[in-house]
């Protein structure tokens, strides 16, 4: 930071609904998270009871009491694009900004958490870090995991993503791949002598549209696949038979699926069509059976359902911690320009996770 710039001061003595506005009010779209992080860290080192490390703009701190079992708590600090959604503002019941419900609601919880909480009999690490909302490469907990592995073990892991205040086990693995056609460029005055790369993509186009998505039964919780065109790209002239054309396709693939399995089921899908896998992020299973997973589980009570769509929690569950998505946001609201969070949500989450995290095992 410039010396001109001053580090935005947060108030963590006031409530969490509070203290979600406060760090809405921060803009930290994906690649500009270095303000709000340098508050977070600020605010940790304040506590004085925690160890606290810096890397990139993830912040990460945890006590060191010697105590027999550890929590992991994790969130991004991260949002998408700002869509004319801040400041922050609370109506009715609700508190309306970029980033409310995805996922800074969540992490107002364990900052108050982090800040308040010195009585827990576990040991206690919170992480908040970057870059989530774009390509896996950037991912500040991927980033973590191969630079500070030992800072993401622990008996339990939660995830702070948008669930309505419900529990989200596993996630869907997710998969993107390019699938090209190619032709023979031409005059379009005489198309005969060329070959259309864009009209050859249409057998691609059906096999989607003829799709069935599987749905798949894990430890009692149904995941259920996608496989969708999120864009198509071709053309190069108004008056030229396009050489070229390319089908960029999501697969969601259910926790039964490795990423090999996922590349091997899109290969042979696409049979006959050059394909080419772009990003790829493994799915995570739903660890029910676990029983410090269970046991939170029953503590937060209520169904348990799967989780659509990819978490962190997929970090987790490669290094065998059993982990759980679990936060006050409305994924159903996430990216949107009218982002928001049901307050009496985020107050009910920080009251759950104290009673959880005070209470002896």
């Amino acid at each position: 930071m410039s010396a001109d710039q001053t580090t935005p001061t947060l108030d963590l003595t006031a409530d969490v609904v509070a203290i979600t506005a406060q760090i809405v009010d921060i803009e930290s779209v994906s690649g500009n998270e270095r303000a709000l992080a340098d508050a977070i860290e600020q605010q940790l080192r304040a506590a004085g009871h925690l160890e606290v490390i810096r890397t990139g703009d993830a912040v990460m701190a945890r006590t060191e009491g010697g105590k027999d079992r550890r929590v992991v708590l994790a969130g991004h600090i991260d949002t998408v694009p700002v869509a004319g959604n801040l400041p922050s503002r609370i109506e009715g019941d609700r508190i309306y900004g970029c980033g409310t419900s995805d996922m800074k609601s969540g992490d107002a919880l364990m900052l108050k958490l982090a800040a308040t909480l010195t009585d827990s009999p576990y040991e206690l690490t919170y992480i908040f870090y970057d870059n989530e909302e774009v390509e896996a490469t950037k991912n500040g907990l991927g980033r973590i995991a191969r630079e500070y592995r030992h800072w993401l073990y622990g008996d339990l892991a939660i995830l702070l993503e948008p669930t309505n205040g419900l529990l989200e086990a596993g996630c869907q693995g997710t998969m993107r791949a390019v699938v090209t056609t190619r032709g023979t460029r031409a005059h379009s005055a005489r198309a005969w002598l060329g070959d259309n790369a864009i009209h050859a993509a249409a057998p691609i186009l059906q096999r989607l549209a003829d799709y069935q998505p599987e749905r798949v039964d894990i430890d009692g919780i149904e995941y259920r696949e996608g496989l969708n065109a999120v864009r198509i790209e071709g053309g190069i002239a108004g008056n030229i038979i396009p050489d070229e054309c390319t089908v960029t396709v999501n697969f969601r693939f259910a926790p039964h699926r490795s990423v090999a399995d996922a590349e091997a089921f899109l290969q042979e899908f696409f049979t006959g069509f050059e394909v080419e896998i772009t990003d790829s992020a493994p799915a995570a299973v739903p660890a029910l059976s676990d029983p410090v997973l269970a046991t939170f589980a029953g503590h937060v009570g209520g169904e348990v359902s799967a989780k659509y769509g990819w978490t962190d929690v997929s970090r987790f569950a490669a290094f065998k911690i059993p982990a759980i998505n679990y936060g006050p946001g409305d994924p159903n609201l996430a990216h949107k320009q009218e982002e928001s969070a049901q307050t009496d949500l985020i107050t009910e989450g920080e009251r759950v996770l104290r009673d959880y995290l005070t209470t002896p095992y």
